[in-house]
């Protein structure tokens, strides 16, 4: 059995960059307690890829502006044993993150400025750069200590209909399509047709190979880096009841990203996505509070992967980063199976959750608990997916699938899973920030 895997800090990172949406109003199964303007976090874990480590995280509300969310951490592990270039070495897991978050521009209502970076070292990162995929071997990876840095800046217009049309603030301040029952009764009735966004990304990726002497065992075969920087076209229209636990409505997101090869760039590539999420309020039984079926549909293809030619390093021309592009396995998508298991040209998963709020809480208001645990969550899921050099009917034969459980917990505002997934390749944890179909 398989523990806890890699990528929980990157990916804690990344979902805050998405998803920090603090300031949304709360019901009683949204949030049973009073914000705050400042939450401290302590957190220990101990990963595959991080070794026994930890970290302290502090959350902001209102820096600058009363709209913004402002995010950092700083985190440090154990020392490890690893082996690099066939000798034997030690390293440490290290690494800070800070963001900014919907910082309004000075003289516009509507446009939204946030940014966020994260600086890191890992000992042990495994890779599928060469052996990626649908039938391509468990075993076939890359595992190298290096470096896992990244910047993000996003600007997002909010169009000038839906939530907020008469009143800015309620960009920031009313839930989604929904008004907030002042009862607080956990419901709301639908008003207006949702919040639509236009946006741009910009982005610098940085990774780093420390193992990568030809014909080491698990060697990246003489690559040394992977840096990637581009930019990424958005449209997202969201048209559900609270951002950061949805119990009726839908979300869309439409969006192309595109490195031109520019500056220290390994290569150009492109990528053209489609995610819709769908959230169906379902009866509760007398021991829950909320039951909701939520689903999840994602496809996506690259239009520039050339799989007949080879740039270099045995590396194909224009091809994604594996962690980029279409591409299944880890804490997101395909729980069942190891990061980035599998990548190519196309994609298709979908999924479906059963979350069910538990009247059962006994941290609620706990004097010994240091952060407010407002409620418990227990959910079902299952996931089929599937990656293919071209985009055809091929995607929906010979599909993966994993099955698996969850419990999660609304703490200090901001919801955190422990996720048991079950493949054919074995079973995997995960422990994570924020519900996995924001990404």
């Amino acid at each position: 059995m398989k523990t806890f895997k890699k990528t929980l800090l990157p990916s804690i990172a990344a979902s805050l960059c998405y998803t920090a949406t603090l300031c949304a109003g709360t019901n009683t199964v949204a949030s049973d307690t009073d914000s705050k303007d400042m939450v401290c976090i302590p957190y220990v874990f101990s990963t595959d890829s991080t070794g026994f480590s930890g970290g302290v995280g502090v959350i902001k509300k209102g820096l600058f502006q009363p709209q913004t969310t402002t995010i950092a951490t700083l985190f440090y592990g154990t020392k490890q044993d690893i082996v690099t270039n066939g000798q034997p070495d030690t390293a440490n897991f290290s690494g800070g993150f800070i963001g900014l978050f919907d910082y309004k521009i000075p003289g516009t209502n509507r446009v939204l400025l946030s940014i966020s970076g994260l600086k890191s070292y890992f000992p042990k990162a495994r890779y599928y750069l060469y052996n990626h995929t649908n039938d391509s071997k468990e075993d076939q990876y890359i595992e190298s200590s290096g470096n896992e840095d990244f910047v993000f800046a996003t600007l997002k217009y909010v169009l000038p209909f839906g939530d907020g049309l008469d009143n800015p603030e309620g960009l920031y301040t009313l839930k989604r399509g929904f008004a907030v029952g002042r009862e607080n009764d956990g419901g709301g009735v639908p008003f207006v047709t949702g919040r639509t966004s236009l946006g741009l990304t910009g982005f610098y990726e940085h990774y780093t190979f420390d193992n990568y002497l030809l014909g080491t065992p698990h060697s990246s075969d003489g690559l040394k880096k992977w840096d990637t920087n581009g930019i990424r076209f958005f449209i997202d229209h969201d048209n559900t009841d609270y951002d950061l636990n949805p119990s009726r409505g839908y979300q869309f997101r439409i969006q192309y990203s595109k490195d031109f090869g520019w500056g220290d760039s390994k290569q150009s590539w492109d990528f053209l996505e489609f995610k819709y999420n769908h959230y169906i309020d379902l009866p509760t039984f007398s021991f829950t509070k909320q039951n909701v079926l939520a689903m999840s549909f994602w496809t996506g293809y690259s239009f520039s992967w050339d799989k007949e030619k080879t740039f270099n390093h045995g590396i194909t021309d224009h091809r994604p980063p594996p962690w980029e592009g279409a591409r299944l396995g880890g804490i997101f998508r395909m729980r069942g199976y190891n990061t980035d298991r599998f990548s190519d040209k196309a994609v298709a998963y979908g999924t479906a959750e059963y979350r069910a709020i538990l009247d059962w809480n006994p941290f609620r208001k706990n004097d010994y608990i240091p952060v407010a645990v407002d409620w418990l969550q227990l959910v079902g899921f299952v996931e089929a997916g599937r990656v293919n050099d071209t985009y055809n009917f091929d995607l929906l034969k010979d599909m993966k699938y994993d099955v698996g459980v969850s419990l999660r917990a609304m703490a200090a505002h901001v919801p955190v899973r422990l996720d048991v997934a079950y493949s054919n390749e074995g079973v995997n944890f995960w422990v994570m920030v924020f519900q996995p179909f924001d990404f």
